[in-house]
């Protein structure tokens, strides 16, 4: 009898390993992501590399200014690593935005937050203000002001979830925009990195870039 529920047990694991292996996977778009024909910016603040993004500013800027991507997308995850330099500066990442200037490539939508007191909240740049905040107490514990802190965004449908450093910071349904009220909260648009105004010699960087399309057919 056990030699019989043995050979059973055996035979269970051999049908169901190809039917595992065969489950599809979703793709790494990270190097048609990072591509250096899917972005716009202003070439004296902003370098690409392989798997990076940094921002750096010679003098105030003078104005909120974005490296963006031409691709919109929809539903994605991103990961990151970043960190302001000292811990100077403010900077953050929008989510299916618009370029509303392509000469100083302004950029107006929601945004997953870096810096001071405003890690890891979404708001909504030209857009009406903060969507959804985070306590200053929980981003005290759990930011590294001055080090890199691992940053995950990830977007599906109408939910937005921004992790730092594992903890989650929001995650939630946004339908709307906070300005004009009640506008619908866009379903895809472009990605793009900020320098902040006010700084005149802030530095950030995004290293160890992953991406993922979700919304892809």
């Amino acid at each position: 009898m056990r030699l019989a529920c043995r050979t059973f047990v055996a035979l269970l694991a051999v049908t169901v390993l190809p039917l595992c292996s065969a489950c599809p996977a979703v793709a790494d778009d990270t190097e048609d992501f990072l591509k250096p024909d899917n972005w716009v910016g202003r070439a004296d603040i902003w370098t690409l590399g392989k798997d990076s993004i940094v921002g750096a500013t010679k003098e105030d800027p003078k104005y909120n200014t974005f490296f963006a991507t031409k691709t919109k997308y929809s539903d994605f995850e991103l990961s990151f690593k970043v960190q302001l330099r000292d811990g100077v500066g403010n900077s953050g990442v929008q989510i299916r935005s618009t370029l509303r200037d392509d000469k100083k490539f302004i950029v107006a939508g929601p945004q997953a937050d870096i810096g001071e007191q405003h890690w890891g909240s979404l708001h909504g740049e030209g857009v009406g203000g903060t969507m959804k905040g985070v306590d200053a107490k929980k981003v005290a514990a759990v930011v590294k002001a001055k080090e890199f802190n691992e940053y995950k965004i990830v977007a599906k449908r109408t939910r937005i979830t921004i992790t730092i450093n594992g903890e989650t910071m929001v995650d939630d349904d946004f339908e709307t925009l906070p300005a004009p009220k009640g506008t619908p909260a866009p379903h895809t648009g472009i990605i793009a990195f900020q320098a902040h105004s006010g700084y005149p010699d802030m530095r950030v960087e995004f290293k160890e870039i992953k991406f993922k399309n979700l919304g892809k057919k």
